[in-house]
């Protein structure tokens, strides 16, 4: 099934995130997270769904725990309430989903054997699977907003660079190609566009220390140690308004930073970490066609509409010069 995304007829189009479902194979933790993907599918009623990584856990469990024996029927489960809905839905890859049982390109395989999703393997001369976009048509048929998918990837390949890893130089000027091509009508302005990924990259960190930010961060940005570039990419781009990223359970704080509004979605699944009061939901986002600006909000277990969000004001620079 060719799914053709459009705003409405009213001009919006509404985007759903979930994220960190970690799905391992429909314990009872899992049906929580289905009920819950249900409940916000319900109250929201979205044009698309968005997985941001980690649909599954193949990772090591704590001894006496069982691991994940078939990812990729825990992927089918981890969709089955989006594909149900008949909503169409994408995904990008997290540093779980392929990390014992499975690869990249299998996993890939099984997701597309639903006929809801509208993601895409990708140029295989790319790191991972899963960079490709899509685009958003207007009430005139012409695309109207772009959604760019990228993969964060897993860990650190490097010796010695510990931790997680970036997103690397092909991918970049992969994403940078294919803003020229989409925006390339003369004398018109870019579209709107948005960026979907798991890891957060280094400037969610420093957005924090210095912008006003709206939300929660009760752990540290779990970004890459290097900086690959990405983010002055995007901005050089000209058309990304906000980019939206998982990986960290419980922080889910938005902000802006040199005219990127930074995001986080909120922790979906149960089967796995999280932090006592602090709900598990979903992020939604709002596009208007015609405008360089979104809103978002948060959905969350119980069913309540989060509009607002405390606010974290930095720290107060000592004003010295350099």
């Amino acid at each position: 099934m060719n799914h053709k995304l459009s705003f409405r007829q009213d001009g919006t189009f509404n985007i759903v995130q979930f994220t960190d479902l970690h799905w391992m194979d429909g314990r009872a933790e899992d049906q929580r997270t289905r009920g819950l993907m249900e409940r916000v599918l319900k109250a929201e009623q979205p044009d698309l769904v968005i997985f941001t990584g980690d649909l599954v856990y193949t990772g090591p469990v704590p001894e006496g725990d069982t691991e994940c024996s078939n990812p990729r029927q825990a992927f089918r489960d981890a969709v089955a309430a989006v594909e149900a809905s008949g909503t169409p839905w994408a995904f990008v890859f997290g540093n779980h989903d392929t990390e014992k049982g499975v690869t990249y390109s299998e996993l890939m395989e099984t997701a597309l054997e639903h006929p809801h999703c509208l993601a895409e393997a990708g140029p295989e001369e790319l790191p991972g699977a899963g960079n490709y976009t899509l685009e958003i048509t207007g009430t005139d048929g012409s695309t109207s907003a772009i959604l760019y998918m990228l993969d964060t990837g897993a860990y650190s390949s490097l010796e010695q660079i510990p931790g997680y890893n970036w997103v690397q130089r092909n991918q970049i000027q992969w994403l940078t190609a294919q803003s020229e091509q989409l925006n390339s009508r003369p004398g018109q302005e870019k579209l709107p566009a948005l960026a979907f990924f798991h890891i957060p990259l280094p400037e969610y960190a420093e957005m924090w220390a210095k912008e006003t930010c709206y939300g929660h961060k009760h752990e540290q940005v779990c970004a890459p140690v290097l900086n690959s570039g990405l983010f002055t990419a995007l901005v050089e781009m000209g058309d990304v308004m906000g980019t939206f990223c998982g990986h960290d359970h419980v922080n889910d704080f938005t902000g802006s930073l040199h005219g990127i509004r930074l995001s986080y979605g909120r922790a979906t699944g149960y089967n796995t970490y999280g932090r006592e009061g602090f709900m598990r939901g979903a992020r939604v986002i709002r596009l208007t066609q015609g405008e360089r600006q979104f809103t978002t909000w948060l959905r969350l277990e119980d069913g309540s509409q989060l509009l607002e969000q405390p606010v974290h004001t930095p720290a107060v620079a000592d004003g010295s010069e350099h």
